[in-house]
């Protein structure tokens, strides 16, 4: 056993030096830097075509002179219950001219501006004419001319004054439970996918150089796979705590306001019990999907093979996340039961569990069964494996005899001298 276990380190320590010790880990490092890069750049043009089109929009109201100051009031008001994003396009006021409807009409194929919603007639029955996309603004319109005569009935005066008080929860709510546990699902999903996905890699190269065929001769198969798996988990840990000590630095950069929202977001067993349960799923999850990996890519020597048999793993992990998002929607229904114990979506829902429910027992049934999968998964990926690298090997007679050889050498060295 001890022997094993030394063996079994060795393999690990040897994966994780030659994988992190690289120039190229710094590129897998920073591939979230690169993707978010990636995706900003393209939020950055969508959001310029849209503002483009934004400067453009305008809502039309052709009314009298004499209603124009009034009707530019009101809306400044009504604009006040918008956030900037939500707010209807910018209010325009024209004169009537001798036919106010071929006027309203016309302004829809106007090239200086793009009309939403155009409002002509009397403020008591307006016409409102609107685009495709211009249901809700011309809502916005009727509800401006509604509130236009309502100010001029009152004189102008406000007819009431609210004390407005903002009070600060002193624990999350329920949607900030569901937002942590849906954020829990999504981060132990990509961690899982980004991080057990480079095994199959690193195994296939290892198949074409013959190098696992060295180590197979040296060290039981086992081993080989379980120190593998452990140094792969070893550089995702490297991995999260970048990671991770760069986000718990990111509240520091952030605006008052963003800070507060996120206040209102968390977990009901608390941050640090959050946080060992967070950490021993994504450990479950990693271990299960690592030994798949792991299985797969003895299986495969070229990165068709690869791609060939890892499609239906990712495929199924999206799926597992589909069906623990729903559960962490919905906690405490069937769906949710299910997903807890499904072996591989367990660990994304006990995650979700955790930030929706207080309670700590079901953490530890769930941990047990999951581990008890792991074992499994792994015993049979272990298997697999066997049979991948006996196959690259050219036979088990070969190997076997390598093997013997091997410890007949290590038996031999450890006799004692007289």
């Amino acid at each position: 056993m001890k022997r094993n276990i030394r063996q079994t380190l060795t393999i690990a320590r040897r994966d994780f030096i030659a994988t992190v010790f690289t120039p190229t880990f710094l590129i897998f490092l920073f591939a979230p830097l690169i993707m978010a890069s990636f995706g900003a750049a393209g939020s950055f043009g969508a959001m310029s075509m849209a503002e483009g089109s934004a400067d453009r929009s305008r809502i039309v109201a052709i009314v009298p002179a004499d209603q124009a100051a009034r009707l530019h009031a009101v809306d400044a008001t009504l604009r006040t219950v918008f956030r900037e994003p939500e707010a209807p396009p910018e209010l325009r006021i024209d004169t009537p001219a001798a036919d106010p409807a071929s006027q309203a009409h016309a302004l829809f194929d106007a090239r200086d501006i793009e009309a939403s919603a155009v409002l002509y007639g009397p403020l008591d029955h307006p016409t409102i004419l609107y685009g495709a996309q211009g249901e809700r603004t011309a809502d916005y319109m009727a509800e401006l001319a509604e509130q236009t005569l309502r100010a001029d009935r009152a004189g102008g005066v406000a007819l009431s004054k609210a004390t407005r008080t903002q009070i600060v929860r002193t624990s999350t709510s329920v949607s900030g439970q569901h937002q942590a546990a849906f954020f829990t699902v999504f981060g132990i999903f990509l961690l899982t996918v980004l991080l057990a996905g480079q095994a199959v890699g690193t195994m296939a190269e290892e198949r074409a150089n013959k190098v696992i065929e060295v180590l197979a001769a040296a060290v039981p198969l086992e081993s080989v796979f379980v120190g593998k798996l452990i140094g792969m988990f070893g550089v995702a840990m490297v991995f999260i705590a970048f990671w991770g000590t760069i986000a718990t630095q990111i509240g520091t950069f952030l605006p008052p306001e963003a800070v507060q929202a996120f206040s209102q977001i968390g977990p009901a067993v608390g941050f640090p019990v959050f946080l060992v349960l967070f950490f021993a799923y994504f450990t479950m999850a990693y271990m299960l999907l690592g030994a798949v990996f792991l299985g797969v890519g003895a299986q495969a020597s070229t990165i068709r093979e690869i791609q060939m048999l890892s499609l239906p793993i990712t495929i199924l992990q999206v799926a597992m996340f589909g069906w623990a998002s729903a559960a962490a929607s919905s906690p405490g229904t069937w769906v949710a039961t299910a997903a807890e114990i499904f072996p591989l979506s367990s660990p994304f829902a006990m995650a979700a569990h955790a930030a929706n429910s207080p309670d700590l027992w079901p953490h530890a049934l769930a941990l047990a069964w999951q581990l008890l999968w792991v074992s499994i998964v792994i015993w049979l990926s272990a298997g697999w494996f066997r049979r991948g690298v006996l196959q690259s090997g050219g036979g088990k007679r070969g190997l076997f005899k390598s093997r013997t050889a091997g410890r007949i050498a290590d038996a031999v060295s450890n006799i004692p001298t007289p």
